[in-house]
């Protein structure tokens, strides 16, 4: 099992949990970015920089992505894409999403991107909170015990 990472816009804490995670478990963590990021000294975490452009993490995290990897993006398209090809997805505020639940997330986005485009005004996603940090490291826990089980 691998663990892949939006990484541009996944916040510090969940990249911290992520790196503790790898560690303790022998799990392989990629960050996956279109800018240089540091990662700490271990055999487990990498980075994984590709270039500028619309989407080249995204397709690139698709194409790497194998059958019960675990994905960790908000990018509601990405999440789609790798669980047609069987990975799992966390977002980074502790959200499973499922091939059962994708279409609906996917049927909202296209909404409020034609709610954008008709020039009415949404707020933006709220500020990453320690509850949602904590929901994120009580279900990747759930997640990877499941999974772990499985393999």
């Amino acid at each position: 099992m691998n663990i892949w990472i939006d990484a541009d816009a996944c916040p510090k804490p969940v990249k911290e949990i992520l790196y503790r995670v790898a560690n303790r478990k022998a799990i392989n963590v990629v960050l996956v970015a279109n800018q240089r990021l540091s990662v700490p000294f271990s055999p487990y975490i990498k980075s994984l920089q590709v270039e500028k452009g619309f989407d080249v993490a995204d397709n690139k995290i698709v194409e790497l992505a194998k059958k019960n990897d675990l994905v960790i993006t908000s990018d509601i398209p990405l999440a789609s894409d790798v669980l047609n090809k069987g990975a799992l997805v966390l977002t980074p505020r502790g959200e499973q999403c499922t091939v059962d639940t994708i279409k609906e997330r996917l049927t909202m986005r296209d909404f409020i991107e034609t709610m954008r485009a008709s020039g009415i005004q949404s707020k933006g996603s709220a500020t990453f909170s320690n509850k949602e940090r904590e929901k994120f490291a009580n279900q990747l826990d759930i997640l990877l015990n499941r999974t772990l089980k499985k393999i």
